[in-house]
């Protein structure tokens, strides 16, 4: 069982690191879509990863549609702060692909437009906040992810 947590663009290493370290503990694959905001052998990425980042099963792209034109039969689920169906909505199974934005941004509108139907939002319960931390997002997803698949 995996999930392919899909990071668009990201642009913080910590937060990259950490998904990766994610990613193995769940048995999940990540999958990173240039162009980041670090390079890939920056100092912060591996200390968030700390020495687990060789294990990790990951998959570089050199571009959004690059990832497509390799993943382009694959289910997805797209998270974005405006999306109208919550992450408890989604049928969760075996290879699903979930996939993330950046995080000053989130999923660039050409993304988020042609996936309204499989947007999702991880639901917020303060008007004082406008998102979850990246890492903290991809967490919260995956284990209930989990969840549902282990029910």
């Amino acid at each position: 069982m995996a999930f392919n947590i899909v990071l668009i663009e990201p642009e913080i290493p910590m937060n990259t690191g950490n998904i990766g370290r994610l990613s193995l503990a769940t048995g999940s694959n990540l999958h990173l879509v240039k162009p980041f905001g670090f390079e890939i052998d920056d100092s912060r990425l591996k200390r968030a990863g700390l020495d687990y980042w060789k294990h990790i099963n990951l998959f570089v792209y050199d571009s959004i549609d690059d990832f497509y034109e390799k993943n382009q039969h694959e289910k997805m689920g797209y998270f974005s702060s405006h999306g109208e169906k919550s992450h408890w909505d989604i049928d969760y199974n075996d290879n699903l692909f979930l996939v993330f934005g950046k995080e000053s941004v989130g999923l660039p509108e050409s993304i988020t437009s042609l996936n309204k139907e499989s947007l999702y939002k991880i639901p917020l319960y303060s008007e004082h906040i406008r998102s979850l931390n990246l890492a903290n997002a991809v967490s919260v997803v995956v284990y209930e992810g989990l969840r549902n698949i282990n029910i």
